[in-house]
């Protein structure tokens, strides 16, 4: 007599995604009715009340439209990057080689290339993202079996451009439509946390896109995310090439290396928020390589509906941002709160070995406050960082990040020094550290930028 042994694979209800569907739109239609009634009347933050120049929400407009085209361009390569290894029977210790390339070029290269923007021009940078990925999609289009360093290489220098360079761009193009401190910066609060929200929903879509080019036919359908890929970037460069010039009054090296010495590097207020930004970079990255083999740990579980339910969860964060911005709460205080259920998330996931529906919950709360940790970071940086110097701020901040995930990498890769749970409570202590950075720049005083912006 046969034994028949059922398994059971784990999958999110329906339900997630249609409570998060309806959270996100209730705190979206009933913002403006909270803000009507509870918002100071000397002081408004609706964009509507404000004589914006037209071209201001024109260029909103436009560059969350490229935004979005960028991160589908992001996603697809992450969705996609690791079924491609799979397919090519990539081992484990060559994707591991692959992913310290990666994080090597971003250390060594991208470090340097937020420097290069604020001397060079953020448009012309973010072209430069569009180029990378236009490189990779025709490399992976005419080689027979490409070569993964090569794109994994261009596309780890592109993430990086990625991270500081639009946001840059956004800050500086509304800095020329709108002079007004107060106007300026209600603009730039509805950008920064519009960015989070489109590049989560990006992402998803990327998802999509990924599973209906690649089909059910492996061997037909490999190579139709890079033709995809191709055509985007393709867009994306013809779309910047036709409108907002972005040009501004460049500094020379010599300027700029005395202006970082005496803003950037001279200021312990930058240090500090600076620390925040790699210590929440690391425990992203870390949450992205272990997040995988953390549920399916001799478990079954549909992982493609679980990736946009996290996702789901980030855009769900991403719209509390505007609420607490109007409740009077100091940005310090909102990401210290923030950096700490962030930190216990995390801690718990280190400390026990839990269910996956569990874990799952957890997870999704851990990207709902990344969705509101971004904007408010962001935030921040516009009102500390003079705008000539940001680029360089955002890219060397990082820095520190990707040495400490090069070294776990190599201690967990090479050498199985640590472990899983040893990686994520490394990520829990950084996310902790955060949050100490958060409460003693609050103490540090006030904001030296709140009404200017320029050097």
């Amino acid at each position: 007599m046969g034994i028949v042994i059922e398994t059971f694979i784990w999958e999110p209800s329906s339900s997630v995604f249609i409570f998060i569907f309806f959270s996100s739109f209730l705190l979206l239609s009933l913002f403006p009715f909270y803000l009507s009634k509870h918002a100071p009347t000397t002081k408004s933050s609706s964009l509507s009340d404000h004589p914006f120049s037209s071209s201001s929400p024109r260029f909103q407009l436009y560059f969350l439209l490229l935004y979005s085209l960028a991160s589908v361009l992001d996603g697809l390569w992450l969705v996609y990057g690791e079924f491609e290894l799979v397919y090519y029977g990539i081992s484990k210790e060559d994707t591991v080689t692959f992913m310290l390339i990666g994080f090597g070029a971003a250390l060594f290269v991208g470090s340097l290339l937020g420097l290069v923007s604020d001397l060079i021009g953020r448009k012309k940078t973010c072209l430069v993202f569009f180029i990378l990925h236009l490189i990779v999609g025709i490399w992976k289009m005419v080689a027979p079996s490409p070569s993964f360093w090569v794109a994994n290489l261009c596309l780890s220098l592109a993430t990086s451009i990625f991270s500081f360079s639009f946001e840059t761009w956004a800050v500086v193009e509304h800095d020329k439509v709108d002079s007004k401190p107060g106007h300026r910066q209600d603009i730039l609060n509805e950008t920064f946390w519009l960015m989070t929200f489109f590049e989560s929903a990006s992402l998803i879509g990327s998802q999509v896109i990924g599973n209906w080019m690649v089909g059910g036919n492996l061997e037909k359908g490999i190579g139709s995310p890079s033709i995809a890929a191709t055509l985007l970037a393709i867009l994306g460069i013809a779309c910047m090439s036709r409108h907002y010039d972005g040009t501004t009054k460049i500094m020379t090296f010599k300027d700029y290396r005395m202006s970082f010495s005496v803003y950037i590097l001279g200021d312990r207020r930058i240090w500090l928020l600076a620390c925040a930004q790699a210590c929440l970079h690391f425990s992203i990255a870390v949450f992205w390589i272990l997040w995988a083999p953390t549920l399916a740990d001799g478990r079954e579980a549909f992982l493609g509906l679980i990736y946009p339910c996290l996702l789901g969860a980030r855009m769900l964060g991403s719209t509390v941002f505007p609420w607490l911005i109007n409740a009077s709460l100091r940005t310090e205080d909102c990401l210290t709160c923030a950096f700490v259920v962030q930190a216990l998330l995390l801690s718990i996931i280190a400390y026990d070995y839990e269910e996956i529906g569990v874990l799952v919950t957890q997870f999704s709360l851990y990207h709902a406050c990344i969705g509101l940790i971004l904007p408010l970071l962001a935030r921040l940086r516009t009102m500390y960082v003079p705008n000539e110097l940001r680029g360089g701020m955002i890219s060397l901040s990082l820095a520190s990040a990707n040495a400490a995930i090069l070294f776990i990498l190599m201690q967990r890769g090479y050498y199985r020094t640590i472990e899983n749970s040893t990686m994520i409570a490394f990520a829990a202590v950084g996310l902790f550290m955060a949050a100490g950075c958060m409460y003693v720049l609050k103490r540090c005083g006030k904001q030296p930028y709140q009404n200017w912006h320029k050097l």
